[in-house]
């Protein structure tokens, strides 16, 4: 069952899996009063404005696994979700090629404008869930999903999934044995980003203070472009987490 709410999704909010999702990136809204930002419907489109294909796959997982997902519901050029508050990159001005003049010159109102609207009543939903759930004897395990582009400045990207962790390494050390023992993805440890890029904010903010298993997983892009394949890559990925899990004696 999906939900609606303050410019966010919830699905499946009574999942008893053991793992909880998150999609941070998972559309390109903008609201009408942003105007685009700016932008043209090309860029609309791309990337920058949302990870392609992972909300599709991330249902999938939700249906397969039993878990709850949250998922904001407006694109991460108005608010992006997995950055702290307080970074300049949490309402980002320029995404790879593009500026994003919506964003430019913002004063501290309308950025806390918008940490009001978008970041604190998701933040405040995906805190509930994952207090119930702990509080309730079942520490879950934290994955969010993202794609990337299989192109980047000019450069292929030689991998098809990212395993990416910030210190708490458990679930990525358990995800890419089941992976490398499966052979049918070609998957990297914190490749194609990484700590040092800062995309792991939710996972160093919401599971390891949490003490929780957690994980990053990206998805190249091209693999994900229509809701048949979408849908194929949630299956492989419910298998190798539930795997993964078995594996680590999670569940």
């Amino acid at each position: 069952m999906t939900s609606s709410h303050d410019n966010f999704d919830l699905i499946n909010v009574a999942g008893k899996g053991g793992v909880v999702l998150v999609c941070e990136h998972a559309s390109n809204l903008i609201l009408d009063e942003y105007k685009n930002l700016g932008l043209d419907d090309a860029a609309l489109q791309s990337h920058i404005a949302w990870d392609i294909g992972a909300f599709n796959v991330a249902k999938t997982l939700s249906k397969l696994l039993d878990a709850p997902l949250i998922a904001p519901s407006v694109s991460r050029l108005i608010y992006d979700c997995n950055r702290p508050a307080d970074a300049k990159s949490a309402i980002p001005t320029k995404s790879e090629v593009y500026d994003i003049p919506g964003n430019v010159d913002l004063d501290d109102g309308e950025r806390k404008d918008r940490e009001d609207k978008f970041y604190k009543p998701y933040r405040k939903a995906l805190v509930d869930i994952l207090d119930r759930a702990k509080n309730e004897g079942d520490a879950p395990v934290l994955i969010t999903i993202h794609s990337f582009t299989p192109v980047f400045e000019g450069q292929k990207r030689l991998l098809d999934l990212g395993i990416l962790h910030n210190v708490d390494t458990r679930m990525a050390d358990l995800l890419l044995d089941v992976l490398e023992k499966d052979g049918n993805l070609t998957a990297r440890r914190n490749d194609p980003y990484g700590p040092a890029h800062g995309v792991t904010y939710t996972l160093s903010e919401h599971a390891e203070p949490r003490g929780l298993l957690n994980v990053m997983i990206e998805i190249r892009n091209d693999l994900i472009l229509d809701e048949a394949a979408q849908q194929n890559m949630g299956k492989q990925l419910a298998t190798y987490i539930k795997a993964a899990l078995n594996q680590g004696g999670t569940s």
